[in-house]
């Protein structure tokens, strides 16, 4: 190797560049910084698009329950205060009544009778519903989706009071089953003295 080559060789590498001879030699030259590259395989990229979808399939499923729980839960609370507000009204029809309350059995079901100063209010359970009537009116459902009813004497040493037991059908709706919850009440009342 001549002296300027090696001059040239001593100022090249100073720069960071590395001296290659024009004649032929036995070493590789190396370059002095390798290229990288800063980007995403497609195989990658497929992997996070399937955990998206993973995660987001996990989400709608939660999603889904949610809001089937929520529309049987609202539904269940419609069918508590309904029950409740036909349950005040067979309350007071009974303390209005007196002495006048007679229980009927019919092949169609029993018909709880009232008799008031205002006329007979009568009760019945049929077709899975509770039926009201005022005198000899048509008979009025206050109370639908019902799964059992009974109404009976509560006879007492001093006083005789009525017992209403109510079963509704328990809300169902897509994958809620049902039997989760069973909506019972009890309604009591007692006569007027006198």
């Amino acid at each position: 190797m001549n002296a300027y080559n090696l001059q040239l060789q001593i100022c090249l590498q100073s720069v960071g560049h590395q001296y290659a001879p024009s004649h032929p030699t036995k070493r590789k030259i190396e370059p002095r910084t390798r290229l990288t590259s800063h980007g995403y395989l497609l195989t990658e990229a497929l992997v996070y698009i399937g955990l998206i979808f993973v995660l987001l399939g996990v989400a709608y499923v939660g999603l889904y329950r949610f809001i089937d729980n929520s529309v049987v839960l609202r539904r269940s609370a419609e069918d508590i205060s309904r029950a409740m507000h036909a349950g005040e009204l067979w309350r007071a029809d009974v303390r209005s009544a007196g002495r006048g309350i007679g229980l009927e059995a019919t092949e169609a079901g029993s018909i709880l009778h009232l008799a008031n100063s205002r006329g007979e209010i009568a009760y019945t359970y049929r077709d899975g519903a509770v039926y009201r009537r005022v005198d000899k009116g048509t008979w009025v459902r206050v109370l639908k989706d019902v799964k059992a009813s009974s109404m009976e004497a509560d006879v007492q040493p001093h006083i005789t009071g009525w017992r209403w037991e109510l079963e509704l059908q328990p809300q169902t709706k897509g994958i809620i089953k049902g039997g989760r919850v069973r909506p019972l009440f009890t309604f009591l009342s007692a006569q007027k003295a006198g």
